[in-house]
């Protein structure tokens, strides 16, 4: 059995050289390539200050608990559809199936009270 090795060609073998495009630190020349000294820089603080920006006009808080009332009541209505037509359709199959058993009884009757 021969082993199939892929052709190969200088082309696919390239190393390209970073260069990049500022040098704002001390730069070593090592052999062919550039090294770049590190520089420590001060922490920035780890809050979201730095992606505040100021609003032109301020918050209309009564309009946004409206608008969070009325998805919290179209998110409950829509619960509560999904609930009664997954009640609805289990009551269907549950009386399929008895269909198809070939029982006679499947349906509920329901009878007013006198």
């Amino acid at each position: 059995m021969k082993s199939q090795r892929p052709i190969t060609s200088d082309d696919e073998h390239r190393v390209l050289q970073f260069r990049p495009r500022v040098t704002t630190s001390p730069v070593v020349h090592r052999g062919s390539g550039v090294v770049q000294k590190l520089h420590a820089a001060a922490p920035e603080p780890l809050d979201l200050s730095r992606y505040e920006q100021p609003r032109e006009e301020p918050d209309d808080f009564r309009h946004r608990m409206l608008a969070n009332i009325a998805a919290l009541a179209f998110t409950i209505a829509l619960t509560a559809i999904g609930i009664w037509l997954a009640v609805n359709i289990a009551d269907l199959r549950r009386t399929q199936d008895c269909v198809l058993m070939g029982r006679r009884d499947c349906v509920k009757i329901t009878t007013p009270h006198i």
